[in-house]
This record gives structure tokens, C-alpha cells and sequence, in this order.
């Protein structure tokens, strides 16, 4: 096993090993490791000391920000208050100045009183219970050793930490799975307590040792789920479910919520009463010893334990599952299940769950019903990418202002004040938006960013940015509002609009910039006033971003070859480049606009909406995606009108997936597994998932246009599909180019005008981008 071992971030701490209850389905009393019953009773002072001791030091070797240690049992209250006190006051003691420390209890609820509560207010110590629905559920299992009823008692508990002084402290109910009970009556009582959480375990099983399955069904339990599940959703999601919550996360690319789902590594250690060191608990259902290292808070450190091979098979994420599982699509939501639950005797944990079946099932079937809801609508629509981008670089620009934190200097406070006021007024928010559209923007403020995170400081060109950019706002929209801009060697860059002279090439100072008639003046300290009409030619004061011949239906498109921003390709960006050159430029791209309009009209409406802005490169590669916003493309100059539209039409594509990949999951984050694309030469390294995905995706767009390109298409798309790294959105995505190679992809833009429902947001965003 490669790699550092991951630190523990969590301890389970037995502080009492008997249970006042003698439910059949415990894992500690009930199943094969019967290790309890050589086990002292009650957590010692000593043991208590020693570990608080060993997760201080693990803590601060590994610079942990915090950790959280459960009270476990048997039942923990058990250990009587004092002994809990004791315990609150060593790893609170132990951990300041080192971790935050989070501490909670598990427990079945029947000693919970005042006196305990109180305890845990003083340590803030949060509180589980263990309840398994209505009292027919909960008595199927959880009965005291005369057969009486727990379900009154438990019901005392969870009302007494209900009361407004205990309400913080209240973790939520756990509740295993019995599919003899009926999964609304359990979900109804459960829900009608009001928990703030409420965590469904599965029973503990092995393949030696399967779970019940009275009618034989293999997908029992995901039946039994699925009614859970539908019944939530009908009551409108009113608690939230961990494994609910869980498997909607992953199908998402995000990360699993519970230890018994996802690819996570384990970050948990579980100190015995007698402080033996062991594994996660759920290991003692596997077989006697299976949880046991040999390990003791005595003599050896947590990064020991962490360095045990038992410990580290449950740290190799997707390479930690068995084969039949790295190949199954839902891996990345099920994780393999419960590494308890893989158990067989012939062959120990390399095996799929044995509740496999069900949680295939499962998750299919969540996805089923919750695809519409989960996916984004940016993957659909074009119009709502656009809508997605322009809310991005709203929300970074946002964050922007806020992680400078007064620290912008004065010039900075000044534009966002004068921001604010064009942002009241509906004519000065539309021209806003305009200008946070220009692709530009976006290398700006991750520039600006990026010097917030690596604490530098952001005056200059990056925090004059803003006042720019307000100031070609107010112009476009035509407010009288003035805007003072520095210039820097006497020019003045306007997002979208252009750039003013006005002084020698050494001056720097402030300019202020007015909306006037169908225009704009500015006044430079001591100069005299420029006025710059609205589609002036170039001039002595005056260079426009110029407009390029018409590529479909769209009011913007531009060749900016002036922004200082537009450095942001992997070759320079082309000097700005004379009328008779720019001519040249224009009607070359109108040639290839046109080639692509006859071939791929679909694509070439799509893109010529949303591609607005090109800079032309100085030399390389024929078409450039730099690291800017959605809708711009370096273009190198040369070559016949098809390399162009190819090259156009590559831009396109690129420009679109890392678009959506900027505001949707398309895929897994943890994808650790290197393919190899089936137009790759032999002696070619796999490469990335990312990477086939973003090559197929390009390669359809330019198959549709030069057919060679759809060579190892098919079986890529397969490849994808069998790779089990995609998300909903991904899967959206995969049929979607399914589509467009077969000939039936539909898109919603036809002659630059959207033929469904949308959104306001998205009106917005096309009306802005069509002719009116």
C-alpha cells in the first residue's frame, strides 16, 4: 500500500461495555466477536488520561483543525456521571490550544435525565438515540432481557432533549433497518418527533452470515427504502436523511455523507475499555478478532494504528473495492457498501456487499426519481449555461469584495459604492450585466482572486478593474454617473467599449469618465475634456473594440485584440492589428461561419449565440480556450476558411465543456483510474477520465462536421459509460452526445431563438445575445 496513512479525525471511545437492553440484532453481544465479555465494564481513569493524551499528540503531529470523539458502549450511560465527567474534562483539558473538539454520545436513551443533559450542556456534548420507529418497530428488536418494551423510556429520552434547553444537543435518531416493519408507519413516527437528522443503518450482515430476506427478493431492502424515501418526499423532505442525503450528494459528484456509502478513506480508531485499540466496530459481525490490531493507547500511537494493514484496505478508496465493483456504475454512490458487509470466509473483504443488489437498486432508483430535480439545467440548455456563467462571476466578483475586506484601498470602495448605484437603476443593472459578460472579466477577478488567497495585495490594474468596469457600464447604459478610472501611460481601457488616450505614453492619473447623448466624455486631471461618440471610428483619442461581419444572429461580436486581460492564452495574444488586417480577420471568420452554417447548423447557431469575442493570437496552436469566461476564443490568423471553421468549431466545444463543467459536476471528483481513448496510438499513456471525456466531446462536434473525426467515438461513449465516474448531470451529458452522433439531437436554439419554456434569468440572457 502506496501513500501516507490519513490521520484519525475520529474516535470512538467505549466508556462502558454492558447494555441494559438485550436487543437481538446488537453486532457487540449478538454476532461472532464475543470479545466483550473479557473486557472490563467500565472505562478506567487511566485508560481515559492516556487516550486523551494520544489524540492531543495525533492532533497536533497531523495539524488536525479539530476532532470528535463519540461515547460508545455497550450503553455509555452506564458509566454513571461522574465517570462521564471525567471523561469531558481529560479531552477538553487535552485538546485546547491543539483541535476544536466535538463530542457526542451514542445512546439507547433509557438512563437520559436532567442530570445528565445538564453534563452535557456544560461540555457541549451532543446526543444520539437510538429509536427504530413506531413501538411495534421498535419492541421487534430493542426489549429488555424479560421481553418487556423499551419504546415508553426511549420516547421520555427523546422528549426530554426536545425541551428548548436540550434542543442543541440533539444529534438525531438512528434507526436500523427491519423489512418485517412497515416503512411509512417507521418513517412517520420517526419524522413526527422532529428530529434534526434521522440515520437509516442497514442490519450487519456478511455473506457467512446473509440478512434476512423473507419473500427472497434480493432487493429487499431497497424496496423497503424507496417507500421510505418516496414517503419523505411526499411529506416534503421535512428531516433530513443521511443516506437519503447521501446518495443524492454522490450522484452529484459530491461526497459521501456516511461511513457506509461513498469511496472515503476511514478516519476513525475505536479505544476499548480496557484501552485496546481496534478497528471500526461493525468489524465484530465479520468474525472473532476482526476488529483487533494488538494494538494499546499504552504503548502505541494513533499513527501506528494508522499505519495497520486492516486500516489501510479501508483507505484505498476506489482501488480498495473488488474488481466486480470498480466496474459497476453506481461505485461512486454505494462505495462498495459497508466494508463489514463484503465479508466471506474464502476470501475475506475482497467481494461486493451482500446487500449488493440492493444498493444498486437503491440508487437507481433515487436517481429515477430525483434526475429532473438533480440535474442542471445548464447541461439542457445553452441559454441557461450563459444564465449559470453570468450568476458565477456575479458570485465571484462577490466574493472578491468581500474577502478584500476593506483592504481594496480607496479607489476600490469607490467603484463598488458607484456599483451599487448603477445596480438600483434597471437600465444601469442591464449594462452591468453586459459588461460582467465579457469573457474578460472572468481572468480579471480570478487573477484578483487568486492574489487575495496567496495574501497579496490587490491594488493596481486589478483593483482599478472594478471602476472600469462600472464606467463602461453607465456608458452603455446611458446614466449620468461619473466614474473616475485611472489611465496608466495615458490609456484608459473600457470593458467592451474600448480604449481612450489621453496624455503621453508615461502619464498615470485619473480620469472621469460621464455617460452623454448618444456617447461618453473624459475629463483627465488638467486635461481638456474628450468626447467619444457612440460607433466612432478609430482616432487620435480613440481605438473601439471592433465589431466583427455578422456570424448568425447575435448583437455582440467582437474582436477584441485590446483588452489587457485577453493575455490569458497559452501563446501571446496578437498587438492590435490594423483596420485593413482586422477586415481581413472579419471576413475569413464570416467564411467559416458560413461553411459551419451550411454543415452543422445546429452548432453553428449555438455557437455563434454564445461565442463573442475573439482575440487573435500572435502564433500556435489554430484555436485557443484560455482561462477566461464562457464566450471568447484565441484564434491564430492564416490558414483557408475550413481549417477556420474547424478551428471555430473545436473552440466551440472546449469552451463549452469546461463552461459546464465550471457550474455542474459532470463527473466524480475522486476519479483516480487513467483510460486509454481507442484513437490513441499503443505506445500513448492512459490518460485522465477528465481527459476522454473533454477529447470524445470535442471529437462529435467535429466528426458532425469532418466525419473522420467520429473514428473510436462509439466505443469511447462506452468507455464513459462503463467507467463509473459520471454523474446525473454526467449521464445527462453522455446521452446528450449520444444523441447528436445517431442524428437526433434536438437543440433549443434555432435561428438564434429558444422554442421552450425558460426561465426569466434565461429570457434575460437571450435577449441579450439576440436582435431585436
Amino acid at each position: 500500500m502506496t501513500g501516507p496513512a490519513v490521520p484519525f479525525r475520529e474516535i470512538v471511545l467505549k466508556v462502558h461495555s454492558r447494555c441494559d437492553l438485550a436487543c437481538d440484532h446488537c453486532y457487540v453481544y449478538e454476532h461472532a466477536d464475543q470479545s466483550w465479555r473479557t473486557r472490563p465494564k467500565a472505562i478506567s481513569d487511566h485508560v481515559v488520561s492516556r487516550t486523551a493524551q494520544r489524540l492531543a499528540e495525533h492532533a497536533r503531529t497531523h495539524a488536525l483543525p479539530s476532532v470528535t470523539v463519540i461515547l460508545h458502549g455497550g450503553e455509555p450511560l452506564l458509566a454513571g456521571p461522574a465517570r462521564l465527567r471525567r471523561v469531558c474534562e481529560e479531552f477538553t483539558s487535552a485538546l485546547t490550544d491543539i483541535a476544536a473538539l466535538d463530542l457526542r454520545i451514542h445512546t439507547n436513551g433509557l438512563q437520559l435525565s436532567p442530570r445528565y443533559l445538564d453534563l452535557f450542556d456544560e461540555f457541549d456534548v451532543k446526543v444520539g438515540i437510538s429509536l427504530d420507529g413506531d413501538r411495534a418497530a421498535n419492541d421487534r428488536h430493542r426489549r429488555y432481557a424479560d421481553g418487556r418494551s423499551s419504546h415508553p423510556l426511549v420516547l421520555k429520552a427523546v422528549e426530554l432533549l426536545r425541551q428548548e434547553r436540550y434542543r442543541h444537543l440533539d444529534l438525531g435518531l438512528l434507526c436500523t433497518v427491519d423489512i418485517a416493519n412497515d416503512p411509512v408507519a417507521v418513517l412517520d413516527a420517526l419524522t413526527g418527533l422532529e428530529p434534526p437528522l434521522i440515520d437509516f443503518l442497514l442490519p450487519h450482515a456478511t455473506w457467512d452470515e446473509p440478512p434476512p430476506r423473507p419473500d427472497g427478493s434480493p432487493t429487499a431492502y431497497a424496496e423497503w427504502l424507496l417507500t421510505v424515501f418516496d414517503r419523505w418526499q411526499e411529506q416534503g423532505r421535512p428531516v433530513p436523511v443521511r443516506l437519503f442525503s447521501s446518495v443524492l450528494s454522490t450522484l452529484s459528484g459530491g461526497p459521501s455523507l456516511t461511513e457506509s456509502l461513498g469511496l472515503a478513506p476511514t478516519d476513525l480508531v475505536v479505544v476499548e475499555t480496557d484501552g485496546q485499540l481496534e478497528q471500526v466496530d461493525s468489524l465484530k459481525s465479520a468474525y472473532e478478532g476482526a476488529a483487533a490490531t494488538g494494538f494499546d493507547v499504552f504503548t502505541h500511537s494513533f499513527d501506528e494504528v494508522a499505519a495497520h494493514p486492516g486500516v489501510r484496505a479501508r483507505q484505498l478508496g476506489l482501488a480498495g473495492v473488488s474488481e466486480t465493483c470498480r466496474r459497476c456504475p453506481v461505485v461512486r454512490s454505494c462505495g462498495g457498501g459497508l466494508y463489514t458487509h463484503r465479508y466471506r470466509p474464502a476470501n475475506g473483504f475482497d467481494n461486493p456487499s451482500v446487500y449488493c443488489a440492493d444498493l444498486a437498486a437503491l440508487i437507481r432508483g433515487i436517481e429515477d426519481r430525483t434526475a429532473a430535480a438533480t440535474e442542471s439545467p445548464a447541461v439542457r440548455d445553452p441559454y441557461e449555461l450563459l444564465a449559470a456563467q453570468q450568476d458565477l462571476t456575479r458570485t465571484l466578483l462577490a466574493v472578491l469584495h468581500d474577502g478584500l475586506g476593506g483592504s481594496g484601498g480607496e479607489a476600490w470602495e469607490s467603484a463598488w459604492a458607484l456599483a451599487v448605484e448603477l445596480e438600483a437603476d434597471p437600465a444601469g443593472q442591464e449594462g452591468l450585466d453586459l459588461v460582467l459578460a465579457h469573457p474578460y472579466t472572468r481572468t480579471w477577478l480570478l487573477d484578483a482572486l487568486e492574489a487575495v488567497r496567496a495574501g497579496r495585495p490587490v491594488h493596481g490594474p486589478p483593483a482599478e478593474r472594478l471602476a472600469a468596469t462600472v464606467a463602461a457600464a453607465a456608458v452603455r447604459a446611458g446614466l449620468d454617473l461619473a466614474v473616475p478610472v485611472v489611465h496608466r501611460d495615458g490609456r484608459l481601457f473600457l470593458p467592451t467599449l474600448g480604449e481612450v488616450r489621453v496624455g503621453g505614453t508615461e502619464e498615470t492619473g485619473t480620469a472621469v469618465v460621464r455617460a452623454e447623448g448618444e456617447g461618453f466624455a473624459v475629463r483627465a486631471e488638467g486635461g481638456a475634456v474628450l468626447h467619444i461618440a457612440r460607433g466612432a471610428g478609430e482616432g487620435p483619442h480613440w481605438s473601439p473594440v471592433r465589431r466583427l461581419a455578422a456570424a448568425g444572429p447575435v448583437r455582440v461580436h467582437v474582436l477584441d485584440d485590446l483588452d489587457p486581460y485577453r493575455t490569458c492564452f497559452d501563446t501571446p495574444a496578437a498587438d492590435r492589428l490594423s483596420p485593413q488586417a482586422a477586415d481581413a480577420w472579419s471576413a475569413s471568420l464570416a467564411e467559416a461561419w458560413q461553411l459551419l452554417a451550411e454543415a452543422v447548423p445546429e452548432q453553428a447557431a449555438e455557437a455563434a449565440a454564445v461565442l463573442t469575442t475573439f482575440t487573435p493570437l500572435a502564433e500556435g496552436a489554430p484555436v485557443q480556450a484560455g482561462r477566461h469566461g464562457y464566450g471568447a476564443v484565441g484564434i491564430a490568423a492564416g490558414g483557408d476558411a475550413d481549417a477556420l471553421a474547424l478551428a471555430l468549431l473545436r473552440g466551440f466545444r472546449r469552451a463549452k465543456l469546461r463552461a459546464l463543467a465550471e457550474v455542474a459536476d459532470l463527473y466524480a471528483s475522486d476519479g483516480s483510474w487513467d483510460h486509454r481513448m481507442p484513437w490513441q496510438e499503443e505506445w500513448e499513456e492512459p490518460v485522465p477520465f477528465s481527459r476522454l471525456l473533454s477529447e470524445t466531446y470535442e471529437r462529435i462536434g467535429l466528426g458532425l462536421f469532418a466525419p473522420q473525426f467520429l473514428a473510436g467515438v462509439p466505443q469511447a461513449l462506452d468507455l464513459i459509460e462503463e467507467a463509473a465516474e459520471t454523474t446525473v448531470d454526467g449521464k445527462q451529458l453522455l446521452a446528450a452526445m449520444r444523441k447528436e452522433i445517431n442524428g437526433t439531437h434536438g437543440t433549443s436554439v434555432r435561428n438564434g431563438c429558444k422554442t421552450d419554456t425558460e426561465s426569466a434569468a434565461v429570457r434575460r440572457t437571450r435577449e441579450r445575445l439576440t436582435e431585436k
